[in-house]
């Protein structure tokens, strides 16, 4: 047996991605002796600003909130333990039709080739058992979660390596819970309109093509608190709102879709090393 620990690699395209799509099981494995290597792959520029201010309003520096979003992803990595922090540090793109996904040096602008041989190289250097990234649409569309998914799929494919390799999602049923909260929370939030409602249908899969359900209930606290570490963020706002309770009840099973696996593991699975040890 090699000396080498089990190693996850999770790849995300902004500084507080991995607190809600991963702060679980990055917690869990950390807690279970497992390396984490988290890979960053913006900087986060076209977050909010200082007091909230938005992306193109007077008063947003994108150096400015860049540097901000790097320390507070300092601060999440502490609560979550994570072992390696990786950052490849490329301009946010912003969201799907902003100008800056057109501008020189953003994620979206640059070759899948070029981001999937760095990538290739902490893959080689790192030796990843386990590696999560999300699926072809980035989950929701947005830029820079797209090109995460290529680049990783593009580096898997630069290295000798065959590590299972998973795709975040999430269950219809959760998606159903998480909007009933929403609308506890937010009483007087409008019904989106016909064509929002069906854009949101479609995001997650049904609970029957989960491959992976990992139950971090026990970590939630740990998983709230790195998310609170991106207060800055509006959009986490309403997740903070919620108390680490209530936040522990709709946010402690994360689920995945098993895309490569060598192990013979059968699914669905709740343990994204089952076969590995």
């Amino acid at each position: 047996m090699s000396d080498r620990p089990l190693t996850l690699m999770a790849v995300h395209a902004h500084p507080d991605d991995e607190a809600t799509g991963t702060g679980g099981v990055l917690a869990r494995y950390a807690a279970e002796g497992i390396r984490t290597v988290l890979v960053t792959c913006t900087d986060g520029r076209c977050g909010d600003g200082p007091g909230g201010v938005k992306p193109g309003d007077p008063g947003h520096d994108p150096a400015t909130v860049a540097l901000m979003r790097r320390q507070e992803l300092e601060v999440s990595r502490d609560v979550l333990k994570i072992s390696d922090l990786e950052t490849l540090d490329y301009a946010d793109s912003g969201m799907m039709g902003w100008p800056s996904n057109d501008a020189p040096g953003s994620f979206w602008q640059t070759p899948v080739e070029e981001g999937a041989a760095r990538l290739a190289e902490l893959m080689r250097h790192y030796r990843p058992d386990v590696v999560v990234t999300y699926d072809e649409n980035g989950f929701y569309g947005h830029p820079d979660h797209i090109q995460a998914h290529r680049i990783t799929m593009a580096a898997l494919e630069m290295t000798a390596l065959t590590p299972k390799v998973y795709w975040t999602t999430m269950p219809r049923s959760g998606m159903q819970r998480f909007g009933e909260i929403m609308r506890e929370f937010h009483e007087d939030m409008p019904e989106p309109d016909p064509a929002e409602a069906a854009a949101m249908a479609k995001i997650g899969l049904p609970d029957d093509e989960i491959t992976t359900w990992v139950d971090t209930t026990a970590f939630s606290d740990q998983k709230f608190d790195a998310l609170a570490a991106h207060a800055s963020q509006g959009e986490n706002i309403f997740f903070l709102r919620m108390g680490k309770e209530r936040f522990g009840e709709l946010m402690g099973m994360e689920t995945f879709v098993r895309v490569k696996d060598a192990t013979g593991a059968a699914v669905p699975e709740n343990d994204l090393f089952a076969g590995l040890r």
